[in-house]
């Protein structure tokens, strides 16, 4: 027996069926367009005073290298405390009431009320002694949510005193500028305390404070205390106001070590330290592994590997300062 389908069954099909590809083919772009667009992150980056900083430009230079494109890929609420400490608190509730991704802090002023603020929110730091001012429990395995990378070496504090003293043979009495307020650099002079005796050397504490660090007063200090020399611990404060700092070294006769390159290149007569722009620079790819998953707690904090020495010969001469040859082999840079 043969079963008979009648030729309008059979249209009717066909139109059924036109019509669920015609359906198909409308909808999917219609359900491509619905498709939420990715969500852009959100960095919120602390630095304890004014803008323009180097090391902002350093640590975007790093997004950037990474890929980023800021506006577009990322997108950065900046929190300048302008020198103004107290506000750091204020500023670090900003960024976790926004709600960013991970929040930046540029040194160890910045770092602990941003730890304070939130337990929640990765932060990537870049400061002195983490672990000793309390921000992390240890260098290989931080926990907590708190990672990124360490500029502390107080062993360098030593090393830059002797290299100012063969630089200055007969130098004795020594002026060190530091930031009064800053946590690490408290652990710093201390260090400088420990080593000055050993390399025959007599200390002088010039603290100054944000946000009008009284500079013209320190150093006038120092010539009335018959400093022969200067060290500056570098931390955001004295960073902000190297040109001054070198200028008014030279203004008083004063041949000055520092932990950067800036500063030589600011007019400071030599700086030995770890290469902080690339420390800076590295920032970022904790950033970047943050955003890609992984874990604060489980990143280690990151500690110097590149030193280098900086000359400014210019200043030297200025000062009427032979730089011996051994030293000069040493330099990984020199100013003319």
């Amino acid at each position: 027996m043969l079963l008979r389908v009648d030729s309008g069954h059979r249209a009717m099909e066909r139109r059924t069926f036109l019509g669920v590809i015609a359906g198909g083919l409308l909808a999917a772009p219609l359900a491509a367009a619905a498709q939420p667009a990715a969500k852009v992150p959100r960095l919120g980056l602390l630095w304890p005073d004014s803008p323009p900083s180097p090391r902002v430009d350093e640590f975007r230079q790093g997004l950037r290298d990474l890929g980023y494109a800021e506006g577009k890929t990322i997108v950065i609420e900046y929190r300048y405390a302008e020198g103004k400490r107290d506000r750091l608190p204020e500023l670090a509730g900003e960024l976790v009431r926004l709600k960013v991704d991970v929040i930046v802090a540029f040194s160890t002023l910045a770092a602990l009320p941003a730890k304070k603020a939130t337990a929640a929110i990765p932060i990537v730091m870049v400061s002195g002694d983490p672990v000793g001012t309390g921000l992390v429990a240890r260098l290989a395995r931080p926990g907590g949510n708190v990672t990124g990378l360490t500029t502390f070496s107080p062993d360098l504090v030593g090393k830059r005193l002797e290299l100012l003293k063969q630089a200055v043979p007969p130098l004795v009495r020594v002026a060190v500028l530091w930031d009064a307020e800053g946590p690490s650099k408290i652990l710093e002079f201390k260090e400088a305390e420990a080593t000055a005796p050993a390399l025959g050397l007599q200390l002088q504490s010039l603290e100054v404070r944000a946000p009008h660090p009284d500079l013209e007063g320190a150093l006038a200090a120092a010539s009335k205390g018959r400093a022969q020399g200067l060290v500056v611990l570098n931390n955001p404060l004295t960073l902000t106001y190297r040109a001054q700092i070198g200028g008014m070294a030279l203004g008083h006769r004063l041949p000055s070590m520092f932990d950067g390159r800036e500063y030589s290149e600011a007019g400071g007569l030599m700086s030995y330290g770890a290469n902080v722009s690339d420390l800076f620079r590295r920032a970022a790819t904790f950033v970047d592994r943050i955003l890609k998953g992984a874990k604060p707690g489980e990143l280690p904090i990151e500690q110097p590997s590149k030193f280098e020495l900086v000359i400014n010969l210019k200043t030297a001469k200025t000062l009427g300062l032979t730089i011996p040859p051994s030293l000069l082999q040493r330099a990984d840079q020199m100013i003319e």
